[in-house]
């Protein structure tokens, strides 16, 4: 990567963080005060007021201060122009809105900067919890400015791992004997956040995940030590036609084969 390059996505990461703060801000002010609600995607998923006026603010900053970049958020209607581009903002103005409109506090506002399919500048923002993640390509992960990384737990100690009980249930014994089940997370750019600041180890992602649920995180994780990967292993390519995802494994780099082993070891597979 070039000088110019790492000025240009640290300018962008700058601009991200600001525009993250001005939305959450902007959705926190719906928080707990039951803002209107419409339902998607036949009626299983549900979309707030808060949701929609968070992504104003980000589209008006970002696409105002970039544009030439492309865009993809969760709560914009999908433009086939993205594709034509080499950079994009990829956004989700809340991350977590079950939660949100549930008055739990872990839900997030998740911005990515991608270039030619993989993040190169992300930022995740919690207001409810005060936390800012962040993160640009080359350099360190950040926790409210300070830099961390990924447990440095081996395959011999037990394993915090978000995983369904039901698929946990299929895992070879030995792998399930040596692993505690981390309580539901209704944010999954959160969760993987968890992994990157090393509070789990691991997570499995359900097939169905979308390119705005994981672009700032998997750059966070990348950045804190670790990989965002589908079951063969490879990274996530962001910014194709499809936006969904097949089933993921996000886990500290030196354990995701042991990780990826495990699930190929299914009673099922």
């Amino acid at each position: 990567m070039s000088d110019m390059e790492k000025a240009r996505w640290q300018s962008d990461l700058t601009l991200i963080a600001d525009a993250a703060r001005e939305a959450g801000a902007v959705a926190f002010g719906f928080f707990n005060q039951s803002p209107e609600v419409w339902w998607k995607n036949e009626d299983r998923s549900p979309v707030s007021a808060a949701d929609f006026a968070a992504n104003k603010t980000l589209e008006t900053i970002l696409r105002k201060a970039r544009p030439g970049y492309g865009w993809l958020s969760e709560e914009t209607d999908d433009d086939a122009d993205r594709l034509s581009r080499e950079t994009l903002f990829i956004v989700d103005p809340i991350d977590g809105t079950r939660a949100f409109l549930g008055g739990q506090k872990v839900w997030c506002v998740s911005v990515a900067v991608v270039h030619r399919g993989r993040p190169v500048a992300g930022v995740l923002y919690a207001p409810a919890l005060e936390e800012l993640y962040e993160a640009v390509e080359g350099g360190v992960a950040l926790k409210n400015g300070v830099p961390f990384t990924v447990s440095a737990a081996g395959p011999e100690e037990m394993s915090r791992l978000a995983i369904g009980d039901d698929l946990l249930k299929t895992f070879p014994t030995a792998f399930r004997d040596r692993v505690t089940r981390e309580k539901y997370i209704p944010s999954l750019a959160y969760r993987i956040a968890m992994v990157a600041d090393g509070r789990l180890e691991g997570t499995f992602v359900k097939g169905n995940s979308h390119d705005w649920d994981l672009a700032a995180a998997d750059l966070i994780l990348v950045c804190a030590g670790g990989g965002l990967v589908d079951i063969e292993g490879q990274p996530i390519v962001y910014n194709r036609a499809e936006v969904t995802h097949k089933v993921l494994c996000a886990a500290p780099t030196p354990r995701l084969g042991e990780f990826l082993a495990a699930f190929a070891g299914r009673r099922d597979s």
